[in-house]
């Protein structure tokens, strides 16, 4: 992209724009919901310099498809992908309109951050000093997860964003790292990297209850949300009919937690003193519907038998990450146990993001059934009928599904 903002062709892979589109929009998200649960206005500016980064994208992945495509058998097959980046535009969209709540202080309750889950992190902008001991410094070196449990989610360096920076990744002088973890560990870090002292926001006190109840679920749409972005991804570059209609499901839950979060927000604006300033919510609410609305465009190609093309499926097979839908059979060495004392991760390498409650057990029976724990922990149970959605890598996936089944 020029200094005058024109756009011009460039050869490279669409799953390489993909992917990168794929990173970009699951930190859009992230970074748009963390602006308006801590009121931080930097990091709401953050989501704003993505937002154009992930247009150029955008258009990109256009052009790509488009010298792909040869034959009507070509566009049939591209035509979930080219849905892929139709949808990744809204939800870049939807996260720069929840950027904006902040920013142009469309209006939110005072009580936001004190009916905030204890669960839900500090992140923080900070630019890397140039006295500071962290430049010049690579981030496994540095065991920044392990000494303080802050991680660095992106780093923005002259203009450029460095996504889902790795143990070889090394601070710079004038990077901008978006770290995220316990607000302890973060001043800490806040502090070794910038020199100064880190002022966390003071949390106001608690109000009323159906407006908590209101923000409690806007977490758990957000949470839902994202998900079902990553599940729409996999679902198109994995070509898989199972988790695309896993993202189905999700948005319908979202619908619903919509529809109870108009009714408790309506409560609230009869108790408060200051009705408008729930306008950012509802602002809130609306994206997040959009969000999981794009994710379900997504799955679309998917759910109506169009393969994806093969330039996306041979690029795909080089890579070894895999999205693994599987149930939990009774009598399974999972079933009873937790995700922690499973050693899920240390036995099979995958990463559980979602479980779906007695899902497995509705498909058997017909009935109906599949309460989502989205993001589980160590401590989080494994029960027998369970649908787990976990990411990783190919023999992973196998060792994984083996373990779901009957011993």
């Amino acid at each position: 992209m020029d200094p005058t903002g024109t756009v011009e062709y460039e050869p490279v892979s669409v799953k390489q724009v993909l992917a990168e589109m794929k990173d970009t929009a699951e930190l859009l998200i992230d970074l748009s919901y963390s602006a308006v649960l801590l009121g931080s206005d930097d990091v709401a500016a953050e989501v704003l310099e993505l937002e154009e980064k992930m247009d150029v994208l955008q258009l990109r992945a256009r052009m790509s498809l488009l010298m792909a495509c040869r034959s009507t058998a070509d566009a049939e097959s591209l035509a979930p992908v080219l849905g892929m980046v139709g949808a990744a535009e809204k939800i870049s969209d939807a996260a720069g309109d929840i950027a904006k709540i902040v920013l142009e202080d469309i209006g939110l309750p005072d009580t936001m951050r004190a009916a905030l889950p204890e669960a839900v992190e500090t992140l923080v902008r900070a630019t890397i000093s140039s006295e500071s001991a962290l430049a010049g410094e690579t981030l496994g070196g540095l065991n920044l997860e392990t000494e303080t449990g802050v991680r660095a989610l992106a780093i923005r360096r002259q203009g450029n964003w460095l996504l889902n920076p790795e143990r070889e990744t090394r601070l710079e002088a004038g990077d901008v790292v978006l770290f995220r973890g316990p607000e302890d560990g973060i001043a800490e870090v806040y502090q070794d990297a910038t020199g100064e002292v880190y002022e966390p926001p003071e949390p106001p006190e608690g109000g009323v209850r159906d407006l908590e109840r209101a923000v409690d679920s806007i977490v758990l749409m957000k949470d839902m949300g994202e998900l079902a972005v990553d599940l729409a991804y996999g679902a198109v570059l994995f070509d898989s009919t199972e988790v695309a209609e896993e993202v189905v499901e999700l948005e319908a839950e979202v619908d619903a937690l919509q529809s109870r979060f108009e009714a408790w927000t309506l409560r609230a604006a009869a108790d408060i003193d200051d009705p408008v300033s729930l306008r950012g919510l509802v602002h809130l609410a609306r994206s997040t519907e959009v969000i999981s609305d794009a994710a379900l465009e997504m799955s679309e190609g998917v759910l109506r038998g169009l393969s994806t093309h093969p330039v996306v499926t041979e690029a795909v097979q080089e890579s070894d990450e895999v999205i693994v839908r599987t149930t939990v059979y009774p009598d399974s060495d999972l079933a009873g146990t937790t995700i922690g004392d499973a050693e899920v991760k240390t036995a099979t390498g995958m990463r559980i993001i979602a479980i779906r409650r007695g899902a497995g057990e509705s498909e058997r029976t017909g009935r109906e059934g599949g309460d989502w724990v989205v993001s589980p922990g160590p401590e989080t149970q494994i029960q027998t009928g369970d649908v787990l959605i976990a990411k990783g890598t190919r023999t992973g996936g196998d060792r994984l599904t083996d373990l779901t089944k009957s011993a």
